[in-house]
């Protein structure tokens, strides 16, 4: 999700009953397919899905969705959205729920077709395009042909668009569409145990995934939107729709925080302007100066002939961490203590109907989709051979479980969970390993005053304190000369580094005239092409762990006097996060390794391109001081 390789996640709670919040998510859903089909220019068939915990429960609410979506019409659709705004408009403004007051204000806009309109709802969301999945006798299914729909959602020539479902379904069912997942309400008990709304992160963890929907012809498996516009709200999020019951939103909240899973609520939230300030426009450097990447060079497909040349190692054992069982272990035993010094590794043997099983469950190792990113491959049988897993290669393949778990204790459905959770690791790594480009040890100067410019932004409001964005993040104020813009939003560690690189600035000035840091914010450039230029990409020729598809460091520091103009990448980082992009940092330090191999183009006095060490909470790397040692030797 960091990454963008994932939808966004929001919350949408109400006090609703459950027919209000269905009609909800059918002017949402319709308005999802409809605002990309007449706003961007292409196709989507946005699923619903409406869980329940009982079966019984769960046929009701089909029965109340087939008697809404029957009785609709122009009157009740115009009633309900008056309704609706009325009861926002009784509590706190941000209470309004952004996404779906865009929905509203379509069918508002639209109120001469709005016939039409719901007469293509009644034929979109009609009783032969439901799918139920609670028949407990999958030939039920088999015989009204719902079973392989279910797992053909994608497919163009599949038109189902709403399934009702329990618990069960959410074991290894994976969707790219799906949009919407709407809780119905227990009659008995709504505020769920903490089991069930782990049952629930999971399920929205996995209808996270990114939907590659075409967009001017071309599929992308990554976000292209800000995370704050219509597009990406519409196109690129998932919406969970939930009672507003206090004890069930804690639980689900910190069974998502578990997972590490960012969500925040669909309401409110303004745009922030970035300006650049007028006396950094009035400079010679914003006039004339320039900001420093590297080029690229295409990669041919034949370049990518095995998994090694994702960064992915396929000679060594297998080792997974089996955290199910771990904690499985831990709570019916009661361990205590270091949890580490309990574990050991047991290895599994199975046949390779446990790998064809593990493909057929996730929607990347379907061959058509992992032909994308691997294009040499043949066939997912050769994908099991030596080039690629190299399953028959000798390797071994070891789970670490809790003492006292032992090989009979695993049966046929932990062994393939095992596997699958390789597999996810091996499909990040090939995503983040395959690029048609490379960088090289070329730089071009792009010219500070076209790239530098005003944007805007939101602060995120997340609800979960452990997800990627574990710091508070908000919008700062900064009057002093050397930072380029008026205010900046940052979360903690990075105001930090800023306030620490300011309070250098004096220093740096008996040396050098100019001195300016400059946040290099990917929303400057999110949806312009310029963005994708302002990249710095690996250009080692054997790094350790391959990721072509380059970065944004988070800072430029420029210090310039009449014959230096030097430039350093700065990246602040969460500890957390180091090793998994421990290869940005490698990248960052190899530019001062290979100093005298950069070809700088146009060069500026003596132009040097640097980079720094991560810059950790409270500068646990001392970045700060290499920085000073770094440009005070330069003089030297």
């Amino acid at each position: 999700m960091a990454d963008g390789y994932s939808k966004n996640i929001k919350r949408i709670q109400s006090a609703n009953n459950d027919e209000k919040n269905m009609l909800n998510v059918v002017l949402l859903s319709e308005y999802r397919r409809r605002y990309a089909l007449e706003s961007l220019g292409t196709r989507i068939k946005p699923v619903v899905m409406f869980k329940s915990q009982k079966i019984d429960d769960s046929n009701d609410a089909e029965e109340k969705f087939n008697k809404l979506i029957k009785n609709l019409s122009v009157s009740s659709v115009i009633n309900f959205i008056k309704s609706q705004r009325r009861i926002a408009s009784k509590g706190d403004s941000n209470d309004e729920i952004q996404t779906l007051e865009l929905a509203y204000k379509y069918y508002e806009e639209n109120k001469d077709r709005l016939s039409e309109i719901i007469s293509d709802i009644k034929r979109e969301f009609s009783p032969n395009r439901i799918i139920n999945a609670n028949d407990t006798d999958r030939s039920a299914m088999l015989e009204r042909g719902q079973y392989e729909a279910l797992n053909s959602l994608e497919s163009p020539d599949n038109l189902y668009r709403v399934v009702f479902a329990v618990a069960k379904l959410t074991e290894g069912w994976d969707v790219l569409n799906l949009y919407d997942i709407v809780r119905i309400s227990d009659p008995v008990k709504t505020s769920g145990t903490k089991t069930q709304t782990n049952s629930e992160a999971q399920l929205i963890g996995r209808g996270a995934r990114y939907n590659p929907f075409k967009l001017k012809g071309k599929a992308s498996y990554k976000r292209r939107f800000s995370d704050y516009n219509i597009p990406s709200l519409l196109t690129e999020t998932l919406h969970y729709h939930t009672i507003n019951e206090p004890q069930y939103l804690k639980n689900l909240i910190s069974s998502l925080d578990d997972m590490d899973l960012p969500t925040e609520i669909d309401g409110k939230n303004p745009l922030i302007d970035i300006e650049v300030k007028p006396s950094f426009k009035r400079t010679k450097l914003y006039k004339e100066g320039k900001i420093y990447y590297n080029d690229v060079v295409d990669i041919s497909d034949s370049f990518y002939d095995s998994l090694e040349k994702y960064g992915i190692d396929n000679k060594s054992d297998i080792s997974i961490n089996w955290i199910n069982i771990i904690e499985e272990f831990v709570y019916s035993e009661g361990v205590e203590g270091d949890l580490s010094a309990q574990l050991h590794d047991i290895e599994l043997k199975f046949d390779k109907r446990f790998w064809t099983k593990a493909f057929a469950r996730n929607s990347f190792y379907h061959f058509k989709e992992l032909k994308r990113f691997v294009p040499q491959l043949n066939s997912m049988e050769e994908f099991l051979g030596e080039k690629w897993l190299n399953i028959d290669g000798g390797r071994r393949f070891f789970i670490r479980v809790a003492a006292g778990v032992n090989q009979e204790d695993l049966n046929p459905k932990d062994k393939l969970g095992a596997i699958e959770l390789y597999l996810k690791e091996v499909e990040h790594q090939i995503r983040r390993g395959y690029s048609s480009k490379r960088g090289t040890n070329e730089f071009t100067g792009y010219p500070i005053k076209e790239y530098i410019t005003n944007y805007r932004k939101r602060v995120p409001k997340y609800d979960t304190k452990n997800a990627f964005l574990p710091q508070k993040v908000s919008n700062y104020d900064f009057i002093h000369e050397s930072y380029v813009y008026k205010n900046s939003v940052l979360n903690r560690t990075e105001k930090q580094l800023v306030d620490r690189v300011l309070n250098l600035v004096q220093d740096l000035k008996v040396e050098y005239e100019d001195v300016y840091l400059i946040r290099m914010d990917e929303n400057m450039h999110r949806e312009s092409p310029k963005g994708e230029q302002l990249k710095l990409h690996q250009f080692q020729e054997n790094p350790d762990n391959i990721y072509y598809s380059g970065f944004q460091p988070d800072f430029i520091l420029l210090i310039v006097n009449d014959e230096y103009y030097i430039q350093v990448f700065i990246e602040p980082k969460g500890e957390d996060r180091y090793l998994g992009e421990k290869w940005k940092e490698d990248l960052l330090l190899y530019l001062n390794d290979n100093e005298d191999n950069l070809v700088i183009d146009e060069e500026i006095n003596n132009t040097k391109i640097k980079g720094l060490k991560f810059y950790f909470l409270d500068d646990k790397q001392g970045t700060i001081n290499q920085l000073e040692k770094m440009v005070m030797s330069i003089k030297d």
